[in-house]
């Protein structure tokens, strides 16, 4: 496949450096930067072309005329927008994805008739929109107070819950086969991982969960916070959350979750503030800094539930983290851009580091991987992946299709986590026989086998016997 990458940015280089390593993949890279370009060569079997994304010629001289995909990642919506259009009106390029992340784009209406919404026009494929693909992540936690990742599959019909274990969790100290004693009937969980001192221990009915055990756990989403339970104690529900930025995130973090919580929202830009508090609701907008200790103790940092520091800033993210913390904040989270921030922060004074970059580069490479791949979740710190698939064909044109799960050889380091079969989801049953149309999530823990599963998971064409 012949890929072009504009913008070589935190996620433009780390989605070449994904693509790169697939076989049979030529990924060309435009940035304005050479000396971004020039690191990139240095690393990477990649072509390079100087200049801007949404010039005709540089798109030209780039190879758009031969390309079957352009990823449109620059910083820029306007610049990925245009070259989008470019890619299609110009040079045909059949698919063409765009990283767009101001809101009046994806959500301004449109009467047109050809264009259903806005970013019709710009004959865009696909929009990855990191906002909104980290909005839903702070709220999928702060709904899951305990939790350290919250991953959503099958139109949200099962989640994958990451949790450390911890004292006083009714399976801590237990083997994992005494489960079925304790969830109530109709509840089923299905536990992928343990990371125990950062080792893959593969669960089995034996495996004792411990304390501080990193547990990685599919259970229905209804029933979420009962199998949470097994791993923690119950905690006190989540009332208060204060939030660090009134930008994007914090906005409409604070617009889906305030009739459920006690929000306040802290915004530096004064104009800023006042069009938050004409916008919100419920929640309190406060004028300031989050780094301001005498404002944290006037606002009873010590009562907030949840502290999130959501700006765009990491230093003042992880500052402001820190002091909430110090102040007695039960649990604070961050988003943290630069990756070498989120390998030291994420479970010391953090509770947990958000990494939009990480997030945006799932979505985007759920649409480049080979087979019918719906999701694609990067998990400790990208390590290892979390992925649905939607199996097709039959017993003759599918590796899977028509055969039951126990039967199926997986990878080295690759296991099924659970199955979603129109409503029904099902877990751990060895008899299942596999069908056309199954959504499959699959824990992978080596990234590396991830073209192994490509092979398993594609319909071979032109079987017919």
């Amino acid at each position: 496949m012949k890929i072009l990458i504009l913008g070589s940015g935190q996620v433009g280089s780390t989605v070449a450096q994904n693509l790169a390593l697939m076989p049979n993949n030529d990924v060309t890279i435009i940035d304005i930067s050479e000396e971004a370009l020039s690191n990139l060569r240095d690393k990477l079997d990649v072509q390079t072309v100087l200049g801007n994304a949404a010039s005709p010629t540089v798109l030209a001289m780039a190879g758009a005329e031969d390309a079957d995909l352009v990823l449109a990642l620059t910083r820029s919506d306007e610049t990925n927008l245009v070259a989008c259009r470019m890619a299609s009106v110009l040079f045909n390029t059949p698919n063409r994805i765009a990283r767009v992340r101001r809101s009046d784009y994806l959500e301004y209406p449109s009467t047109h008739p050809d264009y259903p919404s806005s970013l019709d026009v710009f004959d865009i494929t696909e929009s990855i929109s990191p906002e909104q693909l980290v909005t839903e992540q702070v709220v999928g936690l702060l709904k899951h107070t305990s939790a350290l990742q919250v991953l959503r599959f099958a139109d949200d019909k099962v989640r994958m819950v990451v949790v450390r274990t911890q004292k006083g969790g009714l399976l801590v100290g237990k083997p994992i086969a005494e489960i079925n004693a304790h969830l109530p009937d109709g509840v089923d969980c299905q536990i992928s991982a343990i990371y125990r001192n950062n080792r893959l221990i593969v669960p089995t009915a034996s495996t004792v969960l411990i304390e501080g055990d990193e547990v990685f756990f599919l259970a229905n989403s209804a029933h979420v916070q009962t199998v949470m339970r097994e791993m923690r104690p119950n905690e006190q529900r989540t009332r208060r959350v204060m939030i660090a930025g009134g930008g994007n995130i914090g906005y409409r973090v604070a617009k889906q979750l305030e009739h459920e919580f006690d929000i306040k929202i802290i915004e530096l830009n004064r104009s800023r503030a006042e069009w938050l508090a004409e916008n919100l609701d419920t929640a309190l907008v406060l004028h300031g800094t989050a780094t301001d200790e005498a404002l944290m103790e006037n606002e009873y940092i010590d009562e907030i539930d949840v502290f999130c520091a959501l700006t765009n800033d990491d230093e003042d993210n992880i500052m402001a983290s820190l002091l909430a913390k110090n102040m007695g904040a039960k649990r604070v989270m961050a988003i943290v851009n630069r990756s070498s921030y989120v390998d030291l922060l994420e479970g010391n004074t953090i509770d947990i580091v958000i990494s939009p970059h990480l997030i945006t580069i799932g979505s985007i490479l759920a649409h480049v991987r080979l087979g019918d791949v719906v999701a694609v979740h990067p998990v400790r710190r990208g390590s290892a992946e979390a992925i649905e698939v939607v199996i097709h064909g039959d017993k003759h044109t599918s590796q899977l299709v028509g055969r039951h799960i126990g039967q199926v050889k997986l990878p080295a380091g690759c296991y099924f986590a659970a199955l979603v079969r129109g409503d029904e989801v099902i877990m751990g049953h060895k008899d299942v026989l596999l069908a056309d149309g199954d959504h499959i999530i699959f824990f992978v823990s080596r990234r590396r086998v991830v073209q192994e599963l490509e092979k398993l998971i594609q319909v071979k064409i032109g079987f017919f016997g």
